[in-house]
């Protein structure tokens, strides 16, 4: 079976590329943004609430709010996919060393944001979306589920679906079995339309190395970087990228640009 979808809008975040517009200029003739932010600044949070997100929560929704904008979509009425490696590593490993040493001392925010669907969470309130929200995680086959998941949803009825995909930096031990590095994000919304990129997917057998080009380049060591052969495609109008699915499995992703 080959699953289908329309690309309507992009949204990307990675170090010293803090959008999709940034990313395409990088990707085409080399240019960088001067000064680039070292976090993202989501606007659908209160100013109190940006500041005191997580950094992957900032990253997740930040580019969230640039697909849904860039695709002329209420954020509300998009039923949404979040996907991520293994959510917060950091408060994960806060959570881990305060519970062996002081139990009772464990931050209630540190473990409200400890959980997978924080970002999904923090989404759908910020939105005011009461439609589903998945999130998913699937090692580094993360992306490419997420993908068929969203894809899926759009064949089973949906008239647009919001992929959401990222990670932030590992730290303490467990930074030694799963190691993150940096901030990274990337949004797409998907529709059954024809106003933009057409996306075929088809699963196969094979395996897929280490990402390679210009966006690969800025975020070499983030969880999430076996998204990025695809936003590299994207931005530099190529008809075909492969992703990892899973153990010997691939998936191949057939172009039409728009």
């Amino acid at each position: 079976m080959t699953l289908t979808a329309t690309i309507e809008g992009i949204g990307f975040w990675a170090p010293g590329v803090p959008s999709w517009e940034a990313a395409l200029a990088l990707v085409r003739d080399g240019t960088r943004v001067d000064n680039a932010p070292s976090r993202p600044s989501p606007q659908l949070l209160p100013p109190n609430e940006r500041r005191r997100a997580p950094d992957s929560v900032a990253v997740a929704l930040d580019v969230a709010l640039a697909a849904s904008t860039a695709a002329a979509r209420d954020p509300k009425t998009l039923p949404s996919v979040f996907a991520s490696m293994h959510g917060d590593l950091a408060i994960t490993d806060y959570m881990c060393a305060t519970l062996a040493s002081q139990p009772d001392a464990v931050s209630p925010i540190k473990f409200h944001n400890s959980v997978h669907n924080a970002a999904a969470g923090y989404w759908t309130i910020g939105a005011g979306a009461m439609v589903p929200a998945t999130s998913l995680s699937a090692y580094d086959a993360t992306f490419a589920q997420a993908l068929i998941e969203a894809c899926v949803q759009l064949a089973t009825g949906a008239e647009a679906v919001l992929l959401v995909a990222f990670d932030a930096a590992s730290t303490g031990p467990l930074a030694k079995v799963q190691p993150s590095a940096g901030l990274l994000g990337g949004a797409l919304v998907l529709s059954r339309g024809d106003r933009g990129p057409r996306l075929s997917l088809s699963l196969g057998d094979g395996t897929v190395g280490e990402p390679a080009g210009a966006l690969a380049s800025c975020a070499p060591h983030n969880a999430m970087r076996p998204m990025l052969p695809l936003f590299d495609a994207l931005a530099a109008g190529k008809p075909h990228c492969t992703l990892r699915a899973g153990p010997g499995r691939v998936l191949d992703v057939e172009i039409l640009h728009g």
